[in-house]
């Protein structure tokens, strides 16, 4: 099932492009060497390597449309909302908003911290193609 759903969110991911900065836009203007573009978060599947409260190797994707996406194979799919504010992020899960910090972006690793009601989350992901 994780594989469908990581399918999936690949097409859609790929098939998606927004030009509102509040969604879309590169929230760092780091470059990835590679590649000299912005490195992005957006429309890319991330994985879970490391985190003070998720589980790693959770999926989590960041829609150009401002949906988030969580998958993990141990539970169900779970969807939120997101957008830009200045130099952080609002992670809506559940209906609950979460002010969340970008630590640091480039093509190989997305650091966030999330401002949680029972403390911060921090949280390193990785590519979901690359191990962590």
């Amino acid at each position: 099932m994780v594989a469908c759903v990581l399918a999936c969110l690949c097409a859609v991911a790929c098939s998606r492009r927004s030009t509102d900065p509040s969604v879309g836009g590169n929230p760092n203007p780091t470059r990835a060497p590679e590649s000299g573009k912005p490195a992005t978060f957006v429309n890319r599947v991330w994985k879970v390597a490391e985190s003070t409260g998720m589980s790693p190797g959770q999926l989590v994707v960041f829609l150009s449309d401002g949906t988030l996406v969580f998958a993990s194979p141990f539970e169900k799919p779970a969807l939120g909302t997101w957008r830009r504010s200045g130099d952080s992020l609002t992670m809506v899960e559940e209906g609950i908003p979460y002010r969340t910090d970008i630590l640091s972006l480039s093509s190989r690793e997305f650091r966030i911290r999330s401002h949680n009601p029972g403390g911060f989350v921090e949280t390193r992901l990785v590519p979901a193609e690359e191990s962590p």
